[in-house]
């Protein structure tokens, strides 16, 4: 029997903390974690890896995540990865979020069953 291929998410997070919690989450949930520490790495690892989903937080070095959302929508090889976006900001950023691109946007702190229903969700459109 084949083995089914695991979802490959990337998680793009300046904050190690937070890229390790929810590394352990998604990963009970049977997900493939691969991460990038940065906005200029995150698009790398977007081109490199294709992944299934993208997790994207906005506020990081080098470049920020609206910049990031708004390269991965135009560039063909990237443009139907559904992103999610994350910011502590809440509901004045989500707007900002949509418009570079964002399929989702969730307010940190967040709960994981949040997260992982989200994902679900989006890969399921």
């Amino acid at each position: 029997m084949a083995e089914t291929k695991k979802v490959k998410i990337l998680f793009v997070e300046d904050e190690v903390d937070l890229l390790e919690l929810v590394q352990i989450r998604l990963e009970m949930s049977g997900f493939e974690f691969i991460f990038a520490l940065n906005g200029e790495e995150g698009l790398k690892k977007a081109k490199e890896e294709k992944p299934d989903l993208i997790l994207l937080d906005i506020i990081m070095p080098k470049m920020d995540g609206y910049q990031v959302c708004a390269f991965l929508k135009d560039d063909p090889q990237t443009k139907n990865i559904p992103v999610i976006m994350f910011s502590a900001a809440g509901k004045e950023v989500e707007k900002k979020c949509r418009s570079c691109g964002a399929d989702d946007f969730i307010t940190k702190p967040y709960e994981s069953k949040e997260l992982i229903d989200r994902i679900k969700a989006l890969l399921k459109e």
